[in-house]
């Protein structure tokens, strides 16, 4: 059974009920994401790292030729 139709089935159950329906698949996801992005942003600078730009540092040291 795919997203969609688990989520049409239980507005259908919903319906019968007189229950609010589910909110639809997907739509919470940008939400989601962003309180994940400012949890990690927030954990960072607890711990005393740079809340921004670890990704870059991090390849840019990576891909840079070392000096042997």
């Amino acid at each position: 059974m795919s997203i969609t139709q688990q989520y049409l089935l239980d507005s259908y159950r919903a319906r019968l009920h007189g229950e609010p329906e589910p909110p639809a698949p997907g739509r919470h996801d940008l939400d989601a994401l962003r309180e994940v992005r400012e949890y990690r942003r927030f954990s960072a600078v607890v711990a005393e790292r740079p809340a921004r730009g670890r990704l870059r540092y991090a390849l840019r040291r990576w891909l840079s030729p070392r000096a042997l």
